[in-house]
């Protein structure tokens, strides 16, 4: 099994290419907006940690939006809880998908958190400043306050990019797009089957 970690700035459109890729995704962004709804466990954690604004189960993401913009620390607070239940449903996502040939790692803080390792094939997804922001404006929870915190807990973008095995320019159609990911794929199965 491959694994295929797609890195890159809030708004690049990893969430995009990761589909175009036609493999098992697993997007870290689904699984804290799963978590949000269904997990009880998530629920009391962040409710013991933040009172204030965690209050009625399901979380809603406009309470935690509020808490981050009242205080930057409340991020780590909700990282502390949050992450190390991604991960496991990380873990058993890979297990479930082992059989595949490739599996994609749609997860904002990849590097950050050190979720990848040394084998895995860190594709960088570069857009052009215009279209991030168009992009980050269709989202529900748009907030520039919040944006801009989450932006500073990402990693550096150049050295994202120096760790990247390849790079993709997300900023053509999805037709042409298609071809580029179909392109990629190939090229990463083939150096696979070459180790």
């Amino acid at each position: 099994m491959i694994r295929v970690g797609l890195i890159g700035e809030i708004g690049s459109g990893k969430s995009f290419i990761a589909k175009l890729f036609n493999y098992p995704v697993f997007n870290a962004d689904r699984e804290v907006e799963i978590l949000y709804k269904n997990s009880k466990e998530c629920y009391k954690k962040l409710s013991k940690k933040l009172p204030r604004f965690v209050k009625s189960f399901p979380i809603s993401k406009s309470q935690l939006i509020k808490a981050i913009n009242q205080d930057k620390k409340n991020l780590k607070k909700i990282s502390s809880v949050v992450h190390p239940l991604v991960r496991k449903k990380m873990k058993l996502f890979l297990n479930k998908n082992k059989k595949n040939k490739i599996v994609i790692l749609d997860i904002p803080l990849l590097i950050e958190n050190k979720l990848y390792n040394k084998k895995d094939i860190l594709v960088f997804i570069k857009s052009n400043q215009n279209k991030i922001i168009n992009r980050l404006k269709k989202r529900k929870n748009y907030n520039k306050k919040t944006l801009l915190y989450l932006r500073k807990n990402q990693a550096n973008l150049l050295k994202k990019r120096k760790l990247a095995n390849y790079i993709v320019d997300n900023n053509f159609s999805r037709n042409i797009m298609k071809k580029k990911i179909k392109y990629l794929k190939q090229k990463i199965l083939n150096e696979g089957n070459r180790t």
